[in-house]
């Protein structure tokens, strides 16, 4: 099926996740790099001086590939299967080579360069996006209103917590994308803060 068949967009982006994902914390966490790399995409869209429709479907494909980066992960956990089984399935169903590229870069090992804007946002978000929340949850509040930037540089050095998000990406990702990584946390945490409502946080 080609994309002239059918539109695909954020809608069916996220019908993909939740028919492949059932966990609640899989979902929320598809929607907390969603929030980040939705945010990378409204700035790059404006550094590049994009407007009107060209800036909806340029940030668009920021959302549908945070959206889809993960979703095959709770059927093909595996470092063989994820995200090689998910980018197989996305070709079938005529998503765009872009998002494509982008999810095979976000996992270090598949071999696959990062080389567009959205394929460093994406993985640039990715692990920060978990350890923000981590870093929300354990607040009394569990708000990711009450996180700030200082807490969460204190706690990337404290390696038992949040011990399943990689460091080493979440400061690879910040200077790939060529920001400092404080500015990337204070950036992320700011998109996710707006969303809080949908997160849960």
């Amino acid at each position: 099926m080609s994309t002239g068949d059918r539109k695909l967009g954020q809608a069916e982006a996220w019908q993909l996740l939740t028919e492949w994902t059932q966990s609640e914390s899989l979902r929320k966490h598809a929607l907390a790099v969603e929030a980040c790399v939705t945010a990378c995409g409204e700035a790059e869209a404006d550094r590049l001086g994009l407007t009107g429709d060209e800036r909806m479907r340029f940030v668009e494909i920021y959302t549908v590939t945070a959206l889809l980066h993960d979703f095959d992960y709770e059927r093909h956990p595996s470092r063989e299967e994820h995200p090689f089984v998910g980018v197989r399935e996305l070709e079938r169903l005529g998503w765009p080579q872009e998002v494509r590229t982008a999810i095979l870069g976000h996992a270090e090992y598949s071999g696959v360069p990062r080389e567009t804007h959205l394929a460093k946002a994406l993985f640039a978000c990715d692990e920060l996006a978990g350890f923000l929340t981590a870093c929300a949850l354990v607040k009394p509040t569990k708000s990711i209103a009450d996180v700030e930037v200082a807490g969460v540089r204190k706690k990337m050095k404290d390696k038992a917590f949040a011990r399943g998000v990689n460091r080493e990406d979440v400061l690879q990702g910040a200077a790939e994308l060529g920001v400092d990584l404080d500015t990337h946390i204070a950036f992320c945490l700011e998109a996710m803060k707006k969303r809080a409502a949908e997160l849960g946080l």
